[in-house]
């Protein structure tokens, strides 16, 4: 028997498409290897470090002869009661660090395995669209079916009671119902922000008919212009029915150090823990005091990297406008979702490829993260100012270019 005849031992891999990033990605690399100077927008991948004392501790707790052994899946109970501590200091959340708080690898991790320890096959969970790859795939990974619901709604000025109103419709016409709802706010990649009220009337609603909600909290601390992004843990009631993920990887720069939790309704949090028991070992200890030391110190290094993604946004923005690219600053999160002009007349993977041929900047295709982000374009803001503003000569230059041939 060949390899080929075995393909038949990976069903899963099979429901799983090609991923749409790693085309852009291939020309990426293959332009650097050539010598081209290219200007990475298109991963969001923070570059800033995280404050001094985070690493000075790290390296201090990793020099102790007793911490390089197996840790603790759930997360060693400081780092539990700090995420808890948190929580309260931050959004007036009470949480119990032994029932409702689990440190996971990453939200990546730890929302995919929630996912497998939640979809049996035949379940249905709720998506919006365009999304986070990982929050559509993780469920058919899992064996589940996914419906979604759009979040760009073209002449709609109230897109929370549109996205509501949807949800609503796609529940009643469900059969059985779906096991569970999956959101991210502030979003990524639109950037769309809601308040609390559309969490007080998800959350009643989904008591109602049985519904789970997962919220990914990734950009909980990266906004501008006075915004405050709410936790869904806020709303009464929500803790019956949502559980939440907190990353560290953007507002502390603490991407590669793959921690972020779990918190919120105690009997998802008591499956989990169960699953990743079997699974793995947590992350490295002095990782997990190093963050204790980050969550319990002043909030004012997470403000601080806001700010540097607001003048980053500003810049990115500013410059765009200049060139009549007519696009709204977002509120949050560490990028900007551009439509592409009309007049361009291209999709947004070969738009990606022609600004990374042309003007050298590396962007994500909107049809990467699903059908109703055709037409878009996705710029990370990870570069510093000035590279941002290379960024933009390099667009206007391509841009011109273009207009002499169309």
């Amino acid at each position: 028997m060949t390899t080929t005849d075995m393909d038949w031992a990976f069903p899963r891999i099979k429901r799983l498409p090609p991923y749409v990033f790693a085309v852009v990605n291939e020309l990426k690399y293959r332009l650097r290897r050539q010598g081209e100077d290219i200007i990475d927008l298109g991963m969001g991948n923070p570059t800033t470090p995280p404050a001094s004392h985070i690493i000075d501790k790290l390296c201090e707790v990793a020099k102790r002869p007793h911490v390089h052994g197996y840790s603790a899946s759930k997360g060693i109970p400081r780092l539990r009661k700090a995420i808890c501590d948190f929580y309260e200091r931050r959004f007036g959340v009470k949480l119990d660090p032994e029932t409702e708080a689990i440190m996971t690898i990453g939200a990546k991790e730890g929302y995919s395995h929630l996912i497998l320890a939640m979809i049996s096959p035949g379940d249905s969970v709720i998506v919006p669209n365009p999304t986070y790859p990982i929050h559509y795939y993780a469920p058919i990974i899992a064996g589940g079916e996914v419906r979604t619901i759009p979040l760009i709604f073209n002449g709609v000025e109230d897109h929370q009671e549109e996205f509501l109103r949807k949800f609503r419709q796609i529940v009643k016409e469900s059969m059985p119902p779906p096991k569970a709802i999956v959101i991210s706010f502030p979003h990524n990649p639109t950037t769309i922000c809601v308040g609390r009220e559309f969490f007080k009337e998800l959350v009643n609603f989904c008591r109602e008919k049985g519904i789970w909600i997962i919220h990914d909290f990734a950009y909980a601390d990266i906004a501008f212009d006075g915004y405050k992004p709410p936790s869904i843990l806020e709303v009464e009631g929500a803790k019956n029915i949502a559980v939440e993920l907190y990353s560290m990887s953007k507002g502390f720069s603490m991407a590669g150090w793959r921690i972020a939790f779990a918190v919120g309704n105690e009997k998802i949090i008591k499956n989990l823990a169960h699953l990743k028991s079997y699974l793995d070992y947590g992350v490295f200890t002095p990782i997990q005091v190093a963050s204790v030391i980050a969550l319990d110190s002043p909030y004012e290094i997470v403000e601080k990297n806001a700010q540097i993604y607001e003048r980053r946004r500003n810049t990115l923005v500013e410059g765009l406008k200049s060139l009549g690219w007519n696009i709204e600053k977002p509120k949050a999160t560490m990028f900007v979702w551009a439509k592409i002009p009309d007049w361009i007349g291209m999709n947004s993977l070969d738009f990606a490829m022609f600004l990374l041929k042309e003007a050298k900047v590396a962007v994500s295709p909107g049809i990467g993260f699903g059908e109703y982000g055709e037409g878009y374009v996705r710029f990370a803001l990870v570069e510093n100012e000035l590279r941002i503003k290379q960024a933009i000569r390099g667009i206007r230059r391509a841009l011109r270019k273009l207009k002499t041939t169309v």
